[in-house]
């Protein structure tokens, strides 16, 4: 299995603290940034390796993900072109190194507990994470379900079938492969700011993926200030019960 954290974006609606490095480096306690937990936590995991895609601070990225350590080997895809384009183009520049293997995918300023990481990879079939517990986010992405199915993906996504939904996926490699050749689509055309999951939609009808709900475990993605007080609150929690 490989790890994908996308780290290509600019984190705009985080001010000042993403001015001279990316969201991926902010502190959230106990010592670590979002991206050395991420790490961690996935070097305790069934990982080949990371593959971690860059935009801006690309080299800021690397120091802080070599500087940990782990016995994880790690692979830096960078988007030239980060500031005209969505992580859709990001997934298509590192293709060639997710080819044939089963893919866990993490936007990069998401903070989950090792107890979420730990279930999503124990998955048999392809998996997106959910979380009932929270209300219906207006600007975040929704899950549109049908049983255990996801159906639809988006931020525009509402209805009495929605529930609130974390960019924490895992891909059988088959399943992975048929999103890949959608972004191929995508891209061709030059849709390139918008979603990944713009492309997966296009799958979903037969593409089986379902969801995991956490039911108010750990897992949420920090887009704001605000959201990094409370986030780094719960991550403090968290860490003191371990």
């Amino acid at each position: 299995m490989i790890a994908l954290l996308l780290n290509s974006g600019v984190g705009s609606r985080m001010g000042e603290l993403t001015k001279q490095a990316p969201k991926a480096l902010v502190p959230i306690g106990a010592g670590h940034t979002i991206l050395s937990w991420q790490l961690l936590l996935l070097s305790r995991q069934n990982v080949s390796r990371a593959v971690i895609t860059t935009g801006p601070f690309a080299q800021a990225l690397r120091e802080d993900a070599c500087r940990l350590g782990l016995p994880l080997p790690l692979d830096f895809v960078q988007n030239p072109r980060y500031l005209e384009t969505n992580y859709i183009y990001s997934m298509w520049l590192a293709k060639d190194r997710l080819c044939g293997e089963d893919v866990l995918l993490l936007h990069g300023d998401l903070v989950l507990g090792g107890d979420v990481l730990s279930a999503l990879c124990a998955q048999q079939r392809s998996s997106m994470v959910v979380d009932t517990a929270l209300p219906l986010p207006q600007k975040d992405f929704k899950a549109r379900l049908k049983g255990q199915r996801v159906h639809e993906i988006g931020v525009n996504v509402f209805g009495n079938d929605c529930v609130a939904a974390q960019p924490a996926y895992f891909f059988r490699a088959e399943d992975f492969a048929q999103w890949m050749e959608e972004i191929d689509i995508f891209c061709a055309q030059g849709q390139t700011s918008v979603y990944a999951e713009n492309a997966l939609n296009k799958r979903l009808g037969q593409l089986p993926l379902y969801s995991l709900d956490v039911c108010g475990m750990l897992c949420n993605e920090i887009d704001t200030p605000e959201d990094l007080l409370e986030i780094s609150e719960r991550f403090s929690e968290y860490t003191n019960n371990l």
